[in-house]
């Protein structure tokens, strides 16, 4: 499904699919990454979009549990169902780096209140073979993990450190069921949320950098974070690379609503990079990040100009 807005005569918020949801997360990481690497202007810029769709979308999904609850119990069911979680944690982190600790608090409650009836109506759905969107069960639950992870920092609560590390340890079991019912052919035809396999472990990689950071862990366990983190930052390049690699082997510049959700990866792969390197004594990551993260920033704004050419040539076909 590669629409964005409704047919005309419809309200232009109503009929957003919920792989939107990749919109507010790769608008967020950016946000993110940007504020990491000092650009504060862009960030709050990216934060703005972010938060203005997260708005839309939600006023959408109230409609839809309101007014439509056959659409919303399908839609539920399908794995981009979880963006909902993982747009609401990664707009919550951005919000505690601006020291709103209480708005982000709230999402974090209502990230984990969606979290697992929207998890396990995905996981009793899925088939044998699935898409990239599979990987959204990790990437919604290490959602939780940084967020957590962040907001414990902040606040100085150990239980929610401790409850960080429940849910990275989860997310990479999440992602290993995930591992298994992928369709590996989606990596040379994928419409982008292919690109989610190697999302997911960066933002594990994310997790686990807040983890490591954490002043509660100390001893073995701090090690076996450290490595833990720098293991599956190496595997989501080593996605990025062969990703990229197909990409340009099978090139596909049409626009896709599911590219957005390779944005989000190449947005999360810089930050796990900038935000891994210091908590792990490798000082090379933070360089890497900033060059990635502006090619990030490249994706974002070529797949904004897709989507406007998208649309206006659906407008002029339906003038026709």
């Amino acid at each position: 499904m590669n629409q964005v807005f409704p047919l005309p005569g419809r309200r232009w918020w109503t009929g957003l699919p919920p792989a939107a949801g990749a919109a507010v997360m790769a608008a967020g990481i950016l946000s993110v990454g940007l504020h990491l690497i000092g650009s504060d202007v862009l960030s709050l810029a990216a934060l703005v979009v972010a938060a203005a769709l997260w708005l839309v979308l939600a006023a959408d999904f109230t409609a839809r549990l309101v007014g439509d609850r056959g659409r919303f119990r399908a839609e539920a069911d399908t794995s981009a169902a979880l963006t909902a979680v993982a747009a609401t944690a990664v707009l919550g982190c951005r919000f505690s780096l601006l020291g709103w600790q209480g708005l982000a608090a709230a999402l974090l409650v209502l990230a984990t209140a969606l979290w697992p009836w929207l998890l396990l109506a995905v996981l009793l759905h899925w088939k044998r073979r699935m898409p990239g969107a599979a990987f959204l069960v990790c990437v919604a639950t290490q959602g939780l993990a940084v967020l957590a992870a962040i907001l414990a920092a902040a606040v100085h609560r150990d239980w929610l450190a401790r409850a960080a590390l429940g849910a990275f340890c989860l997310g990479l079991l999440l992602y290993a069921v995930a591992l298994v019912h992928f369709d590996f052919r989606e990596v040379v035809r994928g419409a982008g949320d292919h690109w989610v396999a190697g999302g997911a472990l960066a933002i594990s990689a994310l997790a686990g950098s807040k983890l490591t950071a954490s002043p509660v862990w100390t001893g073995s366990v701090h090690t076996a974070l450290r490595t833990v983190t720098l293991v599956t930052l190496a595997l989501s390049l080593g996605w990025y690379v062969l990703f990229l690699a197909a990409e340009l082997h099978q090139w596909r510049p049409h626009y896709d609503i599911r590219r957005w959700a390779t944005v989000f990866p190449l947005g999360m792969t810089a930050t796990a990079c900038l935000s891994a390197a210091d908590p792990t004594g490798v000082g090379w990551l933070s360089p890497l990040g900033e060059v990635l993260l502006w090619i990030a920033v490249g994706a974002w704004l070529l797949t904004f100009a897709a989507l406007i050419a998208d649309r206006s040539g659906a407008r002029q076909g339906q003038g026709a």
